[in-house]
């Protein structure tokens, strides 16, 4: 159900689109299913963090399914009030992610959602601010991940699931 679209949004890239997923009601509920089981029914984890956009809607269907909060991870400039900060390399170029220091209680553990994992570079900078917010990274959920750009290793201190692998 994931599909390929190759020069996206670059020209060696091949966009992986989960988005055929998001139509299909089954496919939702076995994704909330599979993560549930995979992080054992959700039962060490506060909350649900999702990453800038496509992570939002991972972390808010497993919130949804597991009675969790949710916070966000965003751009630059999208988030009112107190924010912190990190840059972070991308496979096709660099970014920044900020996340509000409110939104998170010291010790609180958090299951950070992204759509893909590709460098790893976004999944460290998102697992850099919920520390720097005094959160724990109770683990990382990918829909993809691309195994040959070894992003798993720049995370490997912390559980992490991808439903599916390239």
């Amino acid at each position: 159900m994931v599909t390929d679209h190759q020069g996206f949004p670059k020209k060696d890239i091949i966009f992986r689109d989960f988005g055929p997923v998001l139509q299909d009601p089954k496919a939702l509920s076995f994704v909330a299913d599979e993560f549930g089981r995979l992080f054992d029914n959700m039962s060490q984890i506060d909350v649900m963090a999702g990453i800038e956009s496509r992570g939002f809607i991972i972390s808010t269907l497993l919130g949804a399914r597991y009675n969790k909060g949710i916070i966000m991870i965003r751009k630059p400039g999208k988030l009112p009030g107190n924010v912190i900060k990190r840059a972070y390399q991308l496979e096709y170029g660099h970014s920044t992610l900020e996340i509000q220091t409110d939104r998170i209680t010291k010790g609180q553990r958090i299951l950070i959602c992204d759509d893909l994992l590709a460098t790893g570079g976004t999944a460290k900078a998102a697992g850099e601010l919920v520390e720097s917010a005094g959160g724990i990274v109770a683990g990382y959920a990918f829909m993809i991940e691309l195994a040959g750009l070894n992003g798993s290793d720049v995370i490997s201190k912390y559980k992490q699931i991808a439903l599916i692998q390239y």
